[in-house]
């Protein structure tokens, strides 16, 4: 029966007989109100029919009852009971101006059968193929029929991206799809074992895992001969430029953020090398130094002295302009501020300052004596940036300074002044003591007085006491090359701790500390023998500045088993508690940090105290470094810190109970150090 036919039968009250296989306009088909399935079809499964409709047709005839009126003859129209999802992929392509409105549809009518019954029947009663089914055939039509993924997409309604994952999973190695689909291999365990298509690969690490194995766990073992893309080697270099130098890298098809790994490290490591090489020459021509470095970690950089930039000397004339602008700078800044958008004339005035302020250069700068004997240092950061360290002095191009001149050893060399005595004062000798020399013993008398009365006239004076100790440590801070300067019997070590901890000098802690003391440096003299003047003129606030950046850079609390100092790290504690230290925001647990160097009892001992008891429970029966990863993932955010670098809170408790504030600041006994040797 043709359509016009149908047409016809409806205008004559004619019902088509049960199984009739008919024609019928698409715009004649409407949705059963009898359907089973009341939660619509969702837009990918509606795209899904649309896509295959358009590709194959319609391969399934959907079965339909003849819709009647009020008086039970029919209307011409038909109800589809069974096939709904295929006229919403008919009617999408309606809409995308694929078909007519009128396109022909083959159809079976059911005139005997409960519309409602058959309807749920053609839910419940059929089976979806297994999803290894479905890769596999997504994997022979790519080999048999020489379809791309964006082909394959388009007959199926999926995107590409979709067709990818399937057909890496249908490439799998044979002994992972039949895990899979025995059920002793998870998806997300499958899609691990497909971040790479090295079968033999695959194979391998399906023999070391076990069936309770986590996917990151397994794609850790896929990839651990490549590099991340997140590592800071390749942050540093960039993807690009590695795959220009014919890189290969293995994308991860199954995360979000589409992450991957690099395959070739010798290639990583000799752009990182290069580049930071083409950083330093750069640096060096441009800036002028007499020698440049590279290094992928962070060296030890006590072994070397240091110079610092120095004020630049401006004339009148160029203050004067360099004060106006800066004012007006800031004059309109303050009066834009609430504004949401900056005036036109405004951004451009401020653009115009910024610029002619550039052309003056920087207000503290190197001197090119400096440069001509200092070099610089560059090194990869670990935060995948290069990182510049200036004005670094080698031994042998440390500027020689005299020691000063010895005092006379005869009266004549009591000028407490200058160590010398002038012209006038030898005057006033008598020409037989002139040329007499003291004792040894009698100048050790008499200068025994004079540093007992040094000594009275510092207690009594303590803004000189207060310049007396700030200079004694700045010169052991800023000028570790040179000798003594100072009659202060103030000794400080400052003690690197890089080689103890890599990257704790990058730290923001670390990094922190280092801009303190880069900006004192450049304030400073590079002669010791000219920090006094420097010193004693600055304001008591910048002298007690001043002595806070030198006294944390001498304090040293590392807990060493061979280098016992029980009173010294139990005052450490003290003044952690004191200062309010929140390691919080300055050190995680991570696998590499931590968790990864203790045992598995502490691990979990950890996760218990972060999480909860039952999360240690769930990885207890984890390799150590599954369980190690594992334990990262769970206590990221929550603050968790062991024991070694928690601070104890200060003070007493409001039940005034001194005995826990005590205890609270002990040092640990050998038990403490346990942890190191798990």
């Amino acid at each position: 029966m043709t359509a016009q036919s149908i047409e016809t039968a409806a205008t004559e009250a004619i019902a088509p007989q049960h199984g009739a296989e008919l024609i019928v306009p698409l715009n004649r088909l409407k949705a059963s109100p009898k359907n089973a399935r009341k939660t619509p079809h969702s837009a990918a499964t509606i795209e899904a029919f649309a896509a295959s409709i358009r590709a194959k047709g319609v391969l399934q005839p959907p079965v339909v009852e003849v819709e009647r009126d009020g008086e039970g003859a029919p209307t011409g129209n038909y109800l589809v009971t069974i096939g709904e999802g295929r006229r919403q992929g008919l009617r999408l392509l309606t809409k995308r101006k694929a078909i007519k409105r009128t396109h022909p549809v083959r159809v079976i009518v059911d005139a005997e059968n409960d519309a409602h019954e058959i309807s749920l029947d053609e839910n419940m009663t059929r089976e979806a193929m297994h999803p290894a089914d479905q890769f596999e055939a997504f994997q022979r039509l790519a080999v048999e029929k020489g379809y791309g993924p964006e082909e394959i997409g388009a007959r199926f309604g999926v995107s590409a991206h979709v067709v990818r994952q399937r057909l890496r999973l249908g490439s799998a190695a044979p002994e992972l799809m039949a895990a899979y689909r025995a059920g002793t291999l998870a998806l997300d365990q499958l899609t691990a074992f497909c971040v790479s298509e090295d079968r033999e690969r695959q194979r391998q690490v399906l023999e070391q895992v076990g069936p309770h194995t986590p996917a990151y766990a397994i794609r850790r073992a896929m990839t651990e001969a490549k590099v991340r893309v997140d590592d800071r080697r390749v942050r540093f270099v960039g993807v690009e430029a590695y795959e220009a130098e014919g890189g290969a890298v293995l994308r991860d098809l199954f995360t979000e953020d589409g992450g991957g790994w690099l395959e070739d490290v010798v290639l990583l490591d000799r752009l990182v090398g290069d580049k930071l090489a083409g950083l330093a020459d750069e640096a060096r021509e441009r800036e002028g130094w007499k020698w440049a470095e590279t290094g992928l970690e962070y060296p030890d950089l006590s072994a070397f002295g240091r110079v610092y930039p120095v004020a630049v000397e401006r004339s009148e004339a160029d203050s004067a302009v360099i004060a106006a602008l800066s004012e007006e700078y800031d004059r309109l800044v303050s009066e834009t501020d609430a504004a949401e958008m900056l005036p036109p004339e405004v951004d451009a005035r401020l653009e115009e300052i910024d610029k002619a302020l550039q052309v003056f250069g920087p207000d503290f700068d190197y001197t090119p004596e400096a440069r001509a004997r200092a070099g610089v240092v560059v090194m990869l950061g670990h935060d995948g940036l290069a990182r510049f360290e200036r004005g670094l002095v080698r031994a042998e191009d440390a500027v020689a300074v005299a020691e000063p001149p010895p005092p006379f050893e005869d009266e004549a060399a009591e000028d407490v002044g200058t160590g010398a005595a002038s012209e006038a004062d030898r005057s006033r000798i008598e020409p037989e003591e002139a040329g007499a020399a003291l004792s040894d013993r009698l100048i050790i008398d008499l200068t025994a007085h004079k540093t007992m009365g040094l000594r009275d006239a510092v207690q009594a004076d303590a803004g000189a006491a207060l310049a007396t100790v700030v200079h004694a440590l700045a010169l052991q801070v800023f000028y570790p090359t040179y000798g003594v300067w100072t009659p202060l019997q103030l000794r400080m070590t400052v003690s690197g701790l890089q080689r103890l901890a890599p990257g704790v000098e990058d730290g923001p802690a670390g990094r922190r500390v280092r801009d303190r003391c880069e900006a004192w440096g450049a304030r400073l003299p590079e002669r010791a023998e000219d920090l006094w003047g420097v010193v004693a003129d600055l304001a008591p606030s910048e002298q007690l500045d001043l002595m806070a950046c030198c006294a944390g850079v001498g304090l040293y609390a590392v807990r060493d088993p061979h280098d016992r100092r029980p009173g010294a790290l139990a005052q450490a504690e003290t003044l952690a508690a004191a200062v309010g230290l929140d390691m919080t925001g300055t050190w995680s647990a991570t696998a590499a940090s931590y968790f990864a160097r203790v045992s598995k009892a502490r691990v979990l001992e950890s996760v218990t105290e972060a999480v909860n008891a039952e999360e240690a429970g769930r990885i207890a029966g984890f390799k150590k470094a599954d369980m190690a990863e594992a334990a990262e993932r769970l206590v990221e955010g929550k603050g968790w810190l062991p024991v070694v670098l928690r601070t104890a809170v200060a003070g007493v408790s409001e039940e005034g109970d001194e005995g826990e504030a005590a205890e609270a600041v002990t040092p640990p006994d050998d038990d403490a150090y346990a942890f190191a040797a798990e």
